[in-house]
Formats: structure tokens, sequence, C-alpha cells
């Protein structure tokens, strides 16, 4: 076995433990937006950029029922629809995004959210991030690992990767870690950066990953030299 094969052995191993033992902190870990069809998770998905899930959860509601699927989406009156969305921030993209990709859900795939990545991506407002969300929690379909600041910070820390670009993040997580638990390792990240792994002043010493962590670990030695 070569150098750089044991190295990589070690890492996915060092992966596994990650996230065997985040699976014990938070057990029931899946999406938390409120939705009941796959139009429903899109544009909440949608929504959810640069908002929190409970704002957006409170916001919905009213929204489907005024707007229940794509072709309603699609026929709003666009005034209407970035009311509707206002507190979700962004609105007036938000909207316009919405009803763009749900007439185009109409017209190009029969008033179905696509199944498949590269279809999704092809809709106003889906990137790669909106897409794994729709794919793994309407279809079960894990086609990537959902990167947002959470997940890239906290894969950043824990050594994981080395790369900035979500893309390349999500790359080398879909290198590292079993494909059935590509998304729901998103949600439990999620959750660890919010509650433990902050951006500032991180919980160290409340976290049940500091001894696989390299930046715990510089966290105490620079504590211990101050």
């Amino acid at each position: 076995m070569s150098i750089t094969t044991r190295k990589w052995s070690a890492k996915k191993q060092h992966a596994l433990e990650i996230l065997i033992r985040l699976k014990r902190l938070y057990p029931d870990a899946t999406c938390t937006l409120n939705y009941s069809t796959p139009v429903q998770l899109l544009v909440a998905t949608i929504l959810s950029a640069q908002c929190t899930d409970e704002r957006v959860n409170q916001v919905t509601p009213e929204l489907f029922l005024r707007f229940p699927d794509a072709a309603a989406l699609a026929e709003a009156d666009l005034v209407e629809l970035e009311t509707l969305v206002r507190s979700t921030g962004f609105y007036r993209n938000k909207a316009k995004n919405i009803q763009a990709a749900c007439r185009q859900i109409v017209t190009k795939f029969n008033g179905q959210v696509p199944k498949v990545m590269e279809h999704l991506l092809q809709l106003p407002g889906v990137a790669r991030k909106t897409a794994n969300v729709v794919l793994a929690h309407a279809y079960g379909i894990n086609a990537g690992v959902t990167v947002d600041t959470h997940v890239k910070r906290l894969s950043q820390r824990l050594g994981l990767t080395v790369a900035t670009d979500p893309i390349h993040i999500e790359r080398d997580l879909m290198r590292l870690l079993p494909q059935e638990d590509w998304e729901n390792w998103s949600i439990r990240l999620i959750y660890h950066g919010r509650a433990i792994c902050k951006a500032r002043n991180p919980a160290c010493y409340a976290c049940i990953l500091s001894d696989l962590c390299p930046s715990a670990n510089l966290l105490d030695v620079a504590e211990v030299s101050h």
C-alpha cells in the first residue's frame, strides 16, 4: 500500500468516526422545512437561502394555501407572491425565481419536479445545494452532499477538506462518506455548527469531536500558550 493510499484510508476512517459520533448525538436529524410535495420542498428550500428554516416555516403555510402547486405558482400574481415571501429576505429575487422555476416545471416537466440533478439545475434559482435537498428529501435520492456555511466551516475545521469552493468541498466529502449518509451528514453538521462549532468562539470544551479535530487541538495549544 502506497503512502498516498494509506493517508487516504486514514482520512476516510477519520470521517467515518466523526459520522458515527454525530449519528449518536443527532439520531433524528432530518430536514426541518415543512412541506407536503416536492414542489413545496423546492419552494421552501429556495426561500431558506439567507434565512432560517423557522422563518420559512412561518411563511409557507399561507403561501401553500394560496398557491399549493407548480401550476398555481406559475400563474400567481408576482406582487402577491412577493408580499407572501417578503419576510424571508431578498423577496423579489426569490419570488421571481420561484415563479420562473414553476413555469418550467409546468411546461418542460409535466408539472412534476424532476428527479435528475441535471434537470433540476436548469430551473431558475436552483443550484446544487437546493437540488441535493430536493432529491434527498423528496425522492430519497442521495446525489451529493449539501454544502452550506456550516458544512463548509466544520468540514475544514475537522480536516476533511482544504478546499474553499463548495463544489470541491462536496466532491471531497462524497469520496469520504457512504452515499446513504450524504444528505443527513450535512444536516448533522448544521445542527452541530449551530449548537457547538460556531463561527466565532467554538465550544471545543463541550465538543464530542474535539479529540478528532485538528482545529480544536490548535485552539487548545493556543490557550495553553497564553
